[in-house]
């Protein structure tokens, strides 16, 4: 590469030092993350932090952007994902940056690492696209301590579990995380998770839970996690909260109401919820919870045994008529490694495929087969748009994704990866007004900010780290479908994560400037 004429350097060089700021924002609508109308104001950052607000008219920066109207708001923290698995292949999280999320949380529905102070020195070697924080999660300190028994948790055990979640916490975890429909937690009593909780609690932070229930029994559910919060004093954020029985659509006014009377009790409960009808999580869970206890090898000999498997069997259409569904066409693969000719077809389909008889039975030996594979990743129609309707409208509700940093083109994944906070602006916010825009952001942003203890991001203001986005609130829109899920969002023209470009007009930069969030 030819060098710049001295001149040119000169002129550079002074150019720079005479410079406020290392970035200018100029003529944004301002929507800051309060919930507030929003206001037109500069932007100006300087070291990876906002530094100023307001009229900059007569400041200068090493470059400049005239935003042209477009709205500017703080980065979308998604408390609700799945990418520990992953981070370290895609370390960039091209799927979430190009949604608008620059903060993400870890470690939900009970899974985490089980060293996060190792995984975090990692990160930090490699290097990442997006923010992280992680919760410590029970199952995974369970399966630690206990591997997958089915039965309670003896004294010593539960000792042992507790130094593990103190471990993760003096790590930096922002919480424990529960997901009790999962093996081995689902094993667990509540007296097993307040004890758990309390190891974590001395340090502080939140208690995410995929709740025990989240159909015919969710009030129960509800109020095992609201008894966590109050016997511990952490924060609840009951995660990805729906109404997943057929029968009970419509219902979520009470369990809203449920919520909101714990938080005048003075319960600091708080939602998340992801704007689709159709949910995603493995193939197990179509099966009674004994049947997948003790490891994948004693899953195979219940499994190959004749009199375990039709009593597997009876349990599963059991459940299957109390869920409200006449067959499993409701349940579509997303991913199954050894026969990617399933992806993206339901059950019922792959029991044709297989010359199979049409019938709840004969499709349960189809999933009991897969299951007998090693499982499938699916997703569930399992929720109806009333209910989702109703969750995003509460105040307290935040959003999330529930997804996890997608290996392009691999499979036929939940769109919701790529396509959550778009989701939200286009078709609840400018399509239907479900929400204002600035509603929206705030659920996107200062919401679990508060929640999750991050106290300098979630709102544009002057000392805050600058994850900033800039779009045409005309123009978002989510791409991704069930048919097509490998789509980028479209319309956020520029985003920032800590102070750099991730994103500009538009295109995914090489920068990674993410920075793990440790508890404070």
């Amino acid at each position: 590469m030819r060098s710049l004429p001295a001149l040119v350097v000169l002129f550079l060089a002074s150019a720079l030092q005479g410079a406020d700021y290392d970035l200018l924002i100029r003529n944004a609508r301002v929507i800051d993350g309060t919930g507030n109308a929003w206001f037109r104001a500069d932007i100006a950052v300087k070291d990876g932090r906002i530094a100023r607000v307001g009229n900059l008219t007569k400041d200068r920066a090493a470059r400049t952007i005239d935003a042209g109207g477009r709205v500017a708001s703080p980065g979308f923290i998604d408390v609700h994902t799945h990418v520990e698995a992953v981070v370290e292949k895609i370390p960039r999280g091209d799927n979430y940056l190009m949604d608008g999320v620059t903060t993400v949380i870890t470690g939900n529905c009970g899974g985490s690492d089980a060293d996060l102070g190792a995984l975090y020195l990692r990160l930090e070697k490699l290097g990442i696209g997006l923010n992280l924080a992680s919760l410590v999660g029970h199952n995974t300190v369970r399966r630690e301590i206990m591997g997958t028994a089915n039965r309670l948790a003896t004294p010593d055990e539960i000792l042992q579990m507790q130094e593990l979640v103190r471990k993760n916490m003096r790590a930096g975890a922002v919480g424990f995380s529960t997901g009790l429909i999962y093996i081995p937690g689902t094993y667990s009593n509540t007296d097993e998770v307040v004890s758990l909780a309390k190891a974590a609690a001395e340090f502080g932070g939140v208690y995410a839970s995929h709740m025990r229930d989240e159909g015919a029994k969710v009030m129960d559910a509800i109020e095992e996690a609201v008894r966590v919060g109050r016997e511990t004093g952490l924060r609840v954020q009951l995660s990805h909260f729906k109404i997943d029985n057929r029968k009970l659509w419509g219902s979520s006014e009470k369990s809203i109401a449920l919520v909101e009377k714990s938080r005048k009790q003075g319960v600091d409960v708080v939602v998340d919820q992801y704007p689709y009808d159709r949910s995603s999580t493995n193939l197990g869970i179509t099966l009674p919870d004994w049947a997948l206890a003790d490891g994948r090898d004693k899953i195979k000999e219940r499994l190959n045994d004749k009199a375990t498997r039709a009593k597997v069997a009876g349990e599963m259409e059991k459940k299957l008529k109390a869920l409200g569904h006449k067959d499993y066409s409701y349940a579509v693969v997303a991913s199954f490694e050894p026969e990617r000719a399933y992806d993206g077809k339901s059950i019922t389909e792959i029991n044709r495929l297989k010359g199979r008889k049409k019938g709840v039975r004969q499709e349960i030996q189809t999933i009991l087969d897969i299951e007998a594979q090693g499982g499938a990743q699916m997703v569930y129609h399992s929720m109806g748009e009333k209910d989702v309707d109703r969750i995003m409208r509460y105040p307290n509700t935040g959003v999330a994704s529930d997804g996890g940093i997608r290996e392009f083109g691999l499979g036929m994944p939940h769109p919701r990866a790529y396509g959550t906070n778009a989701r939200v602006l286009a078709e609840y916010v400018r399509n239907r007004n479900v929400l204002t825009l600035e509603d929206a952001v705030r659920k996107m942003t200062s919401l679990p900010a508060r929640t999750f203890g991050f106290p300098d991001r979630g709102l544009l203001r002057e000392g805050y780290a600058a994850d900033i986005l800039l779009f045409d609130p005309d123009r978002v829109q989510d791409k991704a479908t069930f048919q097509k899920p490998h789509h980028y969002t479209e319309g956020f023209d520029y985003v920032l994560v800590n102070g750099q470009f991730v994103v500009e007009e538009g295109k995914l930069t090489e920068a990674r400037p993410g920075r793990v969030l440790r508890r404070q």
